[in-house]
């Protein structure tokens, strides 16, 4: 049977699914803040700046919040974050990493380590777990893998973002291309880097199945599709973290004000789709999964980032999605699933 037949019979199936069970192993989207690194004194994150000399250690970070009432076995919370770029490369590192090094902070503002030692400070503290939805790293270097090991070790966590899997950006020969083909060249460099599933992961948290999945294009295979079918039938209601967000019409229009950089709105009208939102329309497998995930009452919440914007829109009768704006300018969500 193919996948979008199968999408359609789970469509119509879906209020027949069985009571829920919970799976005890298995590694996944989630990072206990207790396995979350200690720093040394010399280490932890610095003051708030000389412009607020008075306020605490985490006053700039920008944590906003939601609730998801879920059915959790117990009530936890998670820290939200994405996109923090993370721009480093050894000295020792070819003329195109120095090139990115030094125009990519400028672009991110140098403090992409901060905000992150920040917000898992912070984690340890005030939550239960961390995910983070991608572009962990701005292009790969070994000083960004290094980062990697260095804050996440072997229990981080989350999703692949595009940058992920960008070698060299614009420097790049052959060009980066948004094809399956293109993430090959790399996938398994990353995979040795990242202990997760790069493609799609599952973890059960208090009741809960956090299934993560790489859509860093815009789109979804049909291998990924099979795998959240599978998932679904283990009868869990479902968080589903990934980077780029299934778009509706209003986060479409809020992505397009942020980036197109346009005047006040005068307009009740939806931008034209482009990039991944016309891919997500296009691409039948993935047109296929969305409409089957707006049928699927197990679905209660996706978490996404790539748009550098803080926003939350309902996708479903069930599900609320949300986007977290930019790790990079210290931004964070926690949200609390009961």
């Amino acid at each position: 049977m193919k996948t979008s037949d199968n999408l359609q019979h789970l469509a119509a199936d879906a209020m027949d699914r069985r009571s829920f069970f919970r799976r005890m192993a298995g590694a996944g989207a989630l990072i206990a803040t207790s396995a979350l690194p200690v720093w040394a004194d010399d280490e932890t994150p610095a003051a708030t700046s000389d412009v607020f000399p008075k306020w605490g250690q985490y006053e700039r970070l920008s944590i906003s919040y939601a609730t998801v009432e879920i059915g959790a076995e117990r009530p936890f919370s998670v820290l939200h974050i994405s996109d923090t770029h993370l721009t480093a490369a050894y000295e020792h590192e070819n003329a195109n990493k120095q090139q990115l090094r030094k125009s990519r902070t400028q672009t991110f503002g140098g403090h992409q380590e901060e905000a992150l030692r920040d917000s898992l400070a912070w984690a340890r503290q005030h939550v239960d777990y961390v995910v983070h939805t991608g572009d962990l790293i701005d292009w790969q270097s070994e000083a960004n893998f290094d980062f990697v090991r260095k804050y996440f070790g072997n229990a981080m966590f989350g999703s692949m973002g595009n940058h992920e899997f960008s070698t060299d950006m614009w420097l790049s020969n052959p060009k980066e291309e948004q094809t399956e083909a293109y993430k090959d060249n790399t996938r398994n460099r990353l995979q040795q880097v990242y202990p997760f599933d790069v493609r799609f992961q599952s973890q059960v948290v208090h009741g809960v199945n956090f299934i993560t999945l790489d859509d860093v294009y815009g789109y979804v295979t049909e291998e990924q599709a099979e795998r959240f079918l599978r998932e679904v039938k283990r009868g869990l209601p479902i968080v589903l973290c990934m980077h780029v967000p299934f778009h509706t019409p209003n986060t479409w229009r809020a992505t397009m004000r942020f980036w197109s950089d346009k005047g006040p709105m005068t307009s009740r009208d939806v931008p034209e789709p482009s990039g991944d939102y016309r891919r997500q329309q296009d691409d039948l497998v993935t047109r296929d999964f969305i409409q089957y995930l707006k049928t699927e009452p197990l679905l209660r919440c996706i978490l996404a980032g790539h748009e550098h914007i803080t926003l939350e829109d309902q996708f479903s009768p069930t599900c609320r999605q949300y986007l977290v704006a930019g790790n990079f300018l210290f931004h964070g969500r926690e949200v609390m699933f009961f």
